[in-house]
C-alpha cells in the first residue's frame, strides 16, 4: 500500500464543501447547511493528503463545561486502515479538554471507540419517511422566542447538560412545538436537514405527550419526508411505523466516562437533534 503523508489541520469553513463531499461519500444526506450549523457549533479537525485533498473530519461540539459530543467523524475509504480515524478522534478529544463525551457509532467505529474508553448507553433508530397522515392535536403550541429559556431548561434536566447555544441555534433555523401552556412540559423542534426535514429533539414528560408534539408537525408535513432520530428504549418506535417512517438504520449511543447513575428525571430526550448533536 502506497504511503500518503496526512496533515491534520484545524476545520475551517473553507473545508466545508469538502466535507459534503465525503459525508455523500459515506452515504449520508447532509447538506452543505447542515455542514455549516454543526461547524458553527463546533470546533474540529480535516484530515488533508499530500495533493491538498481533504480526506478526513471530525468535530467537538461543546455543551458549557457540561459536556461535549464528537461527531462527523468520516475518513475517505481509500484512507481507511491506516489509523487516520483514530488520529482524527485524538485531535477531536484534545479540543474538549477534559469535558465527558457522548457520541453515536456506526457498527464500524465502534471498535476504534471502545479502544478509545467509550462504553456503550442505549441504540438510537432512525425512522424516516413521506408523511400519510397526522391529526393536529388541540394541546400543542408554537414556542416563541419567549419559551427559549424554559424549552433549554427541560431539556437541560433530560439531556444532563446546558445546550442552550443548540436551543438558541435551532430557534434560528427551525420551529418549536411546546405543550404545557406558560408551564412548559414537553417540546418538539422541526427543522431543514437532509433530503427533507428532521422532528427533534424532543422532550416529554410521558410517551403520549412525545407522540403529541411530534403529531403536532407531521400534520403540517403530509406529503413532505420526515426523519426522527430516536431512543431505541423510550418505546417510540412502533408509533412512528404506523405514522409510515421506516425504521432504516441508527447507530450506539456512546459515553466516556460511562455516566454514573443520576437521579431520575420527569423529563426524558425521547428523540435527538439528530445523531451527531444528541
Amino acid at each position: 500500500m502506497q504511503m500518503v503523508d496526512i496533515d491534520i489541520t484545524a476545520f475551517a469553513a473553507n473545508h466545508i464543501e469538502a466535507a459534503v463531499r465525503l459525508s455523500r461519500e459515506a452515504g449520508w444526506p447532509h447538506r452543505e447547511e447542515d455542514w455549516q450549523v454543526a461547524c458553527q457549533l463546533s470546533e474540529g479537525v480535516v484530515a488533508v493528503d499530500d495533493t491538498g485533498k481533504v480526506v478526513g473530519t471530525a468535530l467537538m461540539t461543546p455543551f458549557g463545561s457540561d459536556c461535549a459530543t464528537i461527531n462527523m467523524v468520516i475518513v475517505d475509504a481509500a484512507m481507511r486502515g491506516r489509523g487516520l480515524g483514530r488520529r482524527l478522534m485524538d485531535e477531536a478529544m484534545a479540543y474538549a479538554a477534559g469535558r465527558p463525551l457522548r457520541l453515536v457509532a456506526t457498527t464500524d467505529g465502534l471498535p476504534l471507540y471502545e479502544k478509545l474508553g467509550f462504553r456503550e448507553t442505549g441504540t438510537i433508530l432512525q425512522h424516516q419517511g413521506v408523511v400519510a397522515g397526522a391529526t393536529p392535536p388541540a394541546i400543542t403550541r408554537a414556542a416563541t422566542a419567549g419559551d427559549l429559556e424554559a424549552i433549554a431548561a427541560l431539556d437541560r434536566e433530560a439531556f444532563g447538560a446546558d445546550r442552550t447555544i443548540l436551543m438558541r441555534k435551532l430557534f434560528e433555523i427551525g420551529a418549536f412545538a411546546v405543550t404545557g401552556g406558560h408551564d412548559i412540559t414537553g417540546f418538539a423542534c422541526l427543522r431543514p436537514f437532509g433530503r427533507g426535514e428532521v422532528i427533534g429533539p424532543v422532550v416529554a414528560h410521558s410517551l403520549e405527550d412525545a407522540k403529541t408534539l411530534i403529531s403536532h408537525f407531521l400534520a403540517q408535513r403530509i406529503g413532505s419526508f420526515v426523519r426522527v432520530d430516536m431512543i431505541a428504549a423510550t418505546g417510540l418506535a412502533p408509533w412512528l411505523q404506523e405514522q409510515g417512517l421506516a425504521h432504516v438504520g441508527g447507530g450506539i449511543a456512546m459515553a466516556r466516562p460511562a455516566p454514573l447513575s443520576s437521579a431520575a428525571s420527569a423529563a426524558t430526550t425521547f428523540a435527538l437533534a439528530n445523531q451527531a448533536l444528541g
